[in-house]
């Protein structure tokens, strides 16, 4: 009876073996073939390589950035190309569709107020916006390298750089080290702002520092030509920290 009994057990340790083995050759090949390994979308959650197409157009890009805002607005995120296969995707090569230079405030990331993902945007953060020589040509670096047709201009509601600046500049007192260079920069915002006048002037100078940057960008040397073609528009938008809501002021294709 045990002689017997033996190669009985042998025969289904062996054939449990090749049952596993088949299982997770299966399994392997399912992973291989999913959606989220191919690059098409695999939910609309949980990102992918490759779930749109990228926007080359200035109009493309900028219904992609404010489709993207109204996700975030309501609530309904998708979370795109921010999964291992999307940042194997882009880790040799980037092409962003979009630049945007906005505050270095912590509540208005770019990023998460689009609803976009790894290697779809340029960011460029300063206070207040504030531009000089070098945030300039990284504005610049997008469109002039590798044909991103859209910067945007991101101010946003109770700006704590403008709102120094703006009390600084009021009072006569300058800011201490190198945070009065913003306020040097923000000087013409301020100068509209007290044109203007209004009952809130530093919302007044936060908007009017979002219209004029805009409109430096969108006539420089550089980019003009680009804008002329319609191959590049550059926006002003102004972002509302009580809703989420991006407000265009400017420049939309």
């Amino acid at each position: 009876m045990h002689g017997a009994e033996r190669p009985s057990r042998r025969a289904l340790l062996v054939g449990g073996l090749a049952s596993a083995a088949a299982a997770l050759a299966a399994c392997t090949t399912t992973r291989a073939d999913s959606p989220a390994s191919s690059g098409s979308p695999a939910s609309p959650t949980g990102g992918s390589a490759s779930a749109e197409a990228r926007p080359t157009t200035p109009a493309a890009a900028f219904a992609r950035l404010m489709d993207g805002n109204k996700r975030w607005v309501s609530g309904d995120l998708r979370h795109p190309d921010r999964d291992p296969n999307r940042r194997q995707l882009v880790a040799q090569e980037q092409e962003p569709f979009g630049s945007i230079l906005s505050c270095i405030d912590s509540r208005v990331p770019p990023e998460l107020l689009f609803d976009t993902g790894l290697g779809d945007l340029y960011v460029m953060r300063t206070g207040g916006e504030a531009v000089g020589p070098v945030v300039t040509g990284s504005v610049e670096y997008g469109p002039m390298t590798s044909g991103t047709p859209l910067i945007v201009v991101l101010g946003h509601q109770r700006c704590g750089a403008v709102k120094a600046s703006y009390e600084s500049m009021r009072d006569g007192k300058p800011l201490p080290g190198n945070l009065e260079a913003i306020a040097k920069a923000l000087r013409p915002a301020y100068d509209q702002a007290v044109r203007e006048g209004g009952a809130d002037p530093v919302e007044t100078m936060s908007r009017a520092q979002v219209t004029l940057t805009a409109a430096d960008l969108r006539s420089n040397q550089d980019l003009a030509p680009l804008v002329a073609k319609g191959t590049l528009a550059v926006v002003g938008a102004y972002y509302s920290l009580d809703t989420g809501v991006v407000e265009v002021l400017s420049g939309a294709p």
